[in-house]
């Protein structure tokens, strides 16, 4: 047999390219589990990398494992020993948690990564600044995605950057818990100077990961979640509201024709949003379209235009009380959105259908950022009983905006 049946006929590499295709995030950890069984291998950390890749020495592995070899080869990570004796929790699996988790495998650290759903469902679009793309690339995310930054313009889907993340995560040897909740610290019950370290109070509190001691704590569970003794600082500026929106994307060739909106603001082409208004009553001060895996449309309305289009049932001083769920009418906001997306594309996208939520409901938000938190120090170091626990923040946890 040929050395490409040979390939082809191994069951390891069959599961491998399978865990390369994986499309949901359930099925990613599935494919693994099945890989390492397959291979025979326990553990985590770098050693069970090194192990998979011992495995796995075909030519479609080899071109990943050059790519995180070389990523692993920075004289930060000193070989994957430079926090080889450190153990680390992350809270969250959004992008920045993974990436983070990422980090700390390259260093050496014992990871364990909790995320409280159990799928990835964020159908939103991310731009993609040159570092964020070149620091992906050098993590073998095109093997993983075959799209990844192959269009006019440099973007990815916040759920496409999470099963990448999570693909890089688990090979590095990051222990990823679905299905599990962070609801506070555990202090170090052992006496001064004593055996004994920092755990988490999980739910279901029957996790084993209940017994999982760690010296260092990530958390990028989201804005909602800061851990206590960090302070956070808001600042508010001119009222703005913003609309999201995700439609089907069939890929057919119709959709594909329609060029996509880098960011069109009011103040460069005004004849442009004058039309918008006379001919729809809506009314923006800018919109983004980009095309991924949904037809994701972002754009800033004016709240007049909210309230003639009857989006807005009544002007309200307090933000929070003119865009809670009992002043918006929900019908008039698919309409507004829908409406936009389809005059910003000269009505060239055929059919436009909403793209469903995690709830099963048509994906649109809208929401303020007028404000932005932020930290006032991105960690800090809690102790107890002569235990150090080392605590950080990224993400929405560090800096949120709305």
């Amino acid at each position: 047999m040929s050395a490409l049946g040979d390939e082809l006929g191994n069951p390891a590499h069959d599961i491998f390219e399978r865990f390369l295709r994986a499309g949901e995030c359930q099925e990613v950890l599935g494919c693994f589990g099945e890989l390492c069984q397959q291979l025979g291998l326990q553990g985590h950390g770098l050693q069970l990398y090194h192990g998979i890749k011992a495995s796995l020495n075909y030519w479609s592995a080899k071109a990943l494992w050059s790519k995180l070899d070389k990523k692993a080869g920075h004289k930060d990570y000193d070989q994957g020993t430079a926090c080889a004796n450190t153990k680390c929790l992350v809270v969250g699996a959004g992008p920045c948690g993974l990436r983070v988790a990422i980090e700390l495998a390259l260093l050496g650290a014992r990871v364990v990564l909790l995320e409280k759903r159990d799928s990835f469902s964020r159908n939103n679009v991310l731009h993609l600044w040159p570092f964020t793309i070149h620091d992906l690339r050098a993590l073998g995310a095109k093997k993983f995605y075959g799209r990844f930054c192959t269009g006019t313009l440099d973007h990815i889907s916040i759920r496409q950057l999470q099963l990448i993340l999570l693909k890089v995560a688990l090979l590095l040897g990051v222990e990823v818990h679905i299905s599990v909740q962070f609801k506070g610290l555990v202090p170090p019950t052992g006496k001064l100077g004593g055996q004994g370290g920092w755990r988490a109070v999980l739910h279901p509190s029957s996790s084993p990961l209940s017994s999982y001691e760690f010296d260092v704590l990530i958390s990028a569970g989201g804005g909602k979640f800061v851990p206590e003794g960090f302070k956070r600082k808001e600042t508010r500026g001119k009222l703005a509201i913003g609309i999201t929106t995700n439609f089907i994307n069939r890929h057919s060739r119709a959709e594909v024709e329609v060029a996509e909106i880098s960011g069109v603001a009011r103040i460069y082409n005004q004849k442009f949003f004058q039309n918008l208004y006379n001919k729809t009553g809506i009314d923006l001060e800018n919109i983004v379209y980009y095309k991924d895996d949904t037809h994701y449309f972002v754009m800033t309305a004016k709240k007049q235009s909210l309230l003639k289009k009857g989006v807005i049932l009544q002007d309200k001083a307090d933000i929070e009380s003119l865009l809670s769920s009992e002043n918006v009418n929900q019908d008039a906001l698919l309409s507004y959105a829908k409406e936009a997306a389809n005059f910003s594309t000269n009505y060239r996208l055929p059919e436009l259908e909403f793209a469903l939520n995690h709830r099963d409901l048509p994906d649109v938000d809208m929401f303020d950022f007028t404000c932005m938190m932020r930290s006032d120090y991105a960690a800090l170091v809690r102790e107890h009983n002569g235990s150090r626990l080392l605590l950080g923040l990224v993400g929405d946890c560090l800096v949120e905006i709305g």
